[in-house]
């Protein structure tokens, strides 16, 4: 399946993304996690990566099976409108720049979504625990 390239327009500037859906295990779930990568400078420019947990929680079947979230191109100018100011250099050749978990998500808000490090590997926090207390905080218990 080929992946679509959508194009944003921010300040005069043409920023080009893709998002990937994917699954990453929790402890006792799997949920959807969107792996959005954008340039800025091109197609050989230095990439912004991040991988967005959905937040969907509450339903009586496996988040993953039911969840349709994804971002909207709202979502994706608030990624990069916050990569930038944290350190993101589109015009720098080559190289990812990764808004990780680990560095990012303490800072990092947008609604519907969360920060992981479970596709890169087992570091992070656990999905589900993440998801249960994102919706928990949100919609009051």
């Amino acid at each position: 399946m080929r992946i679509r390239l959508r194009r944003l327009c921010i300040d005069g500037r043409t920023f080009t993304w893709r998002a990937e859906i994917r699954e990453v295990r929790g402890d006792t779930d799997c949920h959807r996690c969107v792996r959005l990568r954008i340039w800025g400078g091109g197609k050989t420019s230095q990439a912004l990566q991040a991988d967005l947990l959905s937040t969907t929680w509450g339903t009586p079947w496996p988040p993953c099976a039911v969840d349709d979230a994804y971002p909207t191109s709202a979502d994706v100018h608030a990624v990069i409108e916050y990569a930038l100011r944290h350190g993101w250099q589109p015009d720098r050749r080559g190289g990812t720049y990764p808004l990780t978990e680990r560095e990012h998500a303490a800072r990092f808000r947008l609604p519907g979504f969360l920060l992981t490090d479970r596709l890169r590997g087992p570091e992070g926090g656990d999905p589900t625990r993440r998801v249960e207390s994102a919706w928990t905080a949100t919609n009051g218990g």
